[in-house]
């Protein structure tokens, strides 16, 4: 039976080489349900954020790591995010019906950015530009660049599922024996397909793939989908504006009214709650709908 929402990590023994198997359901509906992408976009989307959690759990900290890739073709802009507790969220914008099927003729020229943003702390961020013809590449790259550390991923997702297997080289003194391991493992991971990494269970897909290898699989993480938006940020945004820009909204609109671009709130607020803001930081902070 699949394993659903779960990330697994696991080890090579005896191996300088660590890696981590995902898969997305339940949460991948979850985040995308609120949305109409077309399906080339959600293919793009469900593959970043399937990114965005395996990288998330390679980073020890407390905090959100946000994946985001932007271009200037018509997929405009993806953003992947995961929490180190894996709870997810993204989304996409793009032109109404975007042509092509593949990572680069969607977003064409741009750069990809990962962000980590700790509870504690200053955040860290990096940029690389986007190469290759999907997102997996694009983070490939930025792990060559960046890391120094041999970083390979396989993406794939459908209107179901998304899914993701992850290998990543870890610090050895033979470097020779390192490299011939590492040019194994690789070879035989890069025989994996969609219909295995989606369909089968992690320990038989393992198998699968590295039945000669001692492999040790690690427990289970749950994966959810979970939005962060919230009517008090929104009012704490509106104090960052001022008064005389929110002011000039409430008198041309009626209303100000600001929407969660990753689940679809709403949040409404009138010349009452605004007034309550300013005058008394969030004693009204307004009205939510869900969609």
């Amino acid at each position: 039976m699949q394993d659903k929402d779960v990330l697994r990590r696991f080890l090579f023994d005896d191996l300088a080489i660590r890696g981590e198997w995902l898969n997305l359901t339940d949460s991948w509906q979850a985040a995308k349900q609120n949305h109409n992408y077309p399906s080339n976009v959600t293919q793009q989307l469900g593959e970043a954020l399937a990114a965005a959690t395996l990288l998330s759990a390679t980073i020890k900290f407390e905090g959100n790591l946000i994946l985001q890739a932007q271009g200037d073709g018509p997929l405009k802009s993806l953003v992947a995010q995961s929490s180190n507790n894996r709870d997810i969220r993204g989304w996409a914008r793009s032109e109404d019906t975007p042509e092509g099927d593949d990572f680069s003729s969607l977003l064409g020229a741009g750069r990809m950015v990962l962000t980590i943003e700790p509870n504690q702390g200053d955040p860290y961020q990096g940029i690389v530009a986007l190469v290759g013809k999907n997102i997996a590449d694009a983070v490939e790259n930025y792990f060559n660049q960046s890391e120094q550390l041999k970083t390979r991923l396989w993406l794939f997702a459908n209107e179901h599922q998304a899914g993701g297997l992850f290998i990543q080289e870890l610090p050895s003194e033979n470097k020779v024996e390192s490299e011939e391991d590492w040019t194994r493992i690789e070879a035989l991971a890069n025989t994996v397909s969609a219909e295995e990494l989606l369909s089968l269970p992690c320990e038989t897909m393992l198998h699968r793939l590295f039945n000669e290898e001692s492999v040790r699989l690690f427990e289970e993480n749950s994966v959810n989908f979970k939005c962060r938006c919230s009517s008090e940020k929104v009012a704490t945004t509106l104090l960052s504006l001022g008064r005389e820009a929110v002011d000039q909204i409430i008198t041309e609109q009626g209303e100000v009214i600001a929407d969660c671009e990753f689940c679809s709130s709403k949040y409404r607020f009138d010349k009452i709650d605004i007034e309550g803001i300013f005058s008394s930081s969030l004693s009204h902070p307004g009205t939510s709908t869900q969609h």
